[in-house]
């Protein structure tokens, strides 16, 4: 049996992939966190299916049930919200997998910050604005953050920042990043993205914490902060320049 890590997409159950959605239609094991992950995907699963909602799991009983299924001969759709490679916490899973010897693959999804960046309808990297982006999030009484990447120390370079599992924590990163962005640059909130209650929430950075208060949102969000989220007056790229070679590699 294999444990397939799908990423089940920002929200709306149909921006799951094409492998991710045939993948979880053909395993007879699901687990998947009931308080992020769109009940209408599981309507994906076979009807004999077992669905395990891992919220209230540790990884002790998560781990429990691979093996379960590993016994059993059961392929398992681990479902996670968003894409596997951020945020996620596949990396302790994939560390038990290896060590009780179960096979495992990783079917990438689409990432809360894409789906931030479309309900924005901007793109985060801009010629001769901003060609960086800074996935991050904010110590608080989950993992502390690594030395060196506090929001003081990432926001000396300038790039785009976007913070998930920080909405709670408005007002701190406001705080941080106004000595280094200043008041007037452009933030933005986006709580929900791709969802039917999905809320997008626009301003300064002086006047985001303010409006994302107002608006009660605490969770499920991102916070993009950067110049390039209201950029227009730019350079147009090289890539469709009819003056490049378009011979040369």
């Amino acid at each position: 049996m294999t444990v397939y890590f799908i990423g089940a997409g920002p929200g709306a159950a149909d921006l799951i992939t094409l492998r991710g959605a045939r993948t979880l239609a053909s395993c007879r094991v699901c687990l998947y966190a009931g308080s992020l992950v769109p009940a209408d995907l599981l309507a994906e699963c076979p009807p004999d299916a077992r669905l395990v909602d891992t919220a209230d799991l540790d990884l002790d009983a998560i781990t429990e049930e691979f093996v379960r299924a590993h016994e059993e001969g059961r392929d398992v759709a681990r479902l996670h919200s968003g894409d596997p490679s951020v945020f996620s916490a596949v990396a302790e899973q994939m560390r038990r997998l290896d060590a009780a010897g179960i096979a495992y693959e990783v079917i990438p999804g689409v990432p809360a910050f894409a789906a931030a960046a479309a309900a924005l309808k901007r793109e985060l990297t801009v010629p001769t604005v901003g060609q960086t982006v800074i996935l991050t999030r904010v110590a608080q009484q989950a993992t502390p953050m690594p030395e060196g990447e506090d929001l003081a120390t990432l926001g000396r370079s300038g790039a785009l920042l976007v913070l998930h599992l920080a909405a709670r924590h408005i007002d701190r990163v406001v705080a941080e990043l106004l000595p280094h962005y200043g008041p007037d640059c452009p933030a933005a909130v986006v709580a929900m993205a791709s969802r039917p209650d999905e809320l997008v929430l626009r301003g300064t950075l002086d006047e985001i914490a303010g409006l994302t208060k107002e608006a009660g949102v605490v969770r499920t969000a991102v916070i993009l902060v950067g110049r390039t989220l209201a950029a227009a007056r730019f350079r147009d790229s090289h890539l469709y320049d009819p003056a490049r070679d378009r011979h040369v590699c």
